[in-house]
């Protein structure tokens, strides 16, 4: 995936650098929330960006009544925490604030304490579930948005 997005840097830089500054980043900014709206879909579906589906949760061993359980990750994929920013050079997608460390530890498979504000928490390793990614529907419609940009600016 990471070749596909280099060759597509490659093939769109001199056709981007034709365009003023101000397309460019008109682009950048339709292209950081196609993203965004991209990944939290992504996100809902519980799927990593290869098509895979997310590891499942363990059960829990004591579960409260009643309670109705959310479905992973349902705040990180809110626009509160799923940053986009954009420049004449550069889309950006991040998951920003105290939400990042949770992304970060479940986006690499990292081992972190279930409770982190509990000293005497237990440490487990998550399995990996990427939350930030690029699928190849996501190549192509970055493709056709950087096109409709060259196009309407030549």
């Amino acid at each position: 995936m990471a070749d596909d997005l280099s060759r597509l840097a490659h093939w769109a830089a001199p056709l981007m650098a034709g365009l003023s500054v101000p397309r460019r980043r008109a682009a950048m900014v339709q292209i950081a929330t196609y993203m965004r709206r991209s990944n939290a879909q992504r996100i809902a579906e519980q799927r990593n960006p290869d098509g895979s589906g997310y590891e499942p949760r363990k059960p829990r061993l004591r579960a409260k009544k009643g309670k109705i359980r959310r479905t992973m990750f349902e705040k990180l994929r809110q626009a509160k925490h799923l940053k986009k920013s954009a420049t004449a050079a550069s889309a950006v997608l991040t998951i920003a604030g105290r939400s990042a460390r949770i992304a970060r530890v479940h986006q690499l498979g990292l081992r972190d304490k279930v409770d982190w504000r509990r000293p005497n928490s237990p440490s487990v390793t998550y399995p990996r579930r990427e939350l930030l990614g690029f699928t190849e529907a996501d190549v192509d419609a970055i493709t056709d948005i950087l096109l409709q940009h060259i196009n309407a600016g030549a």
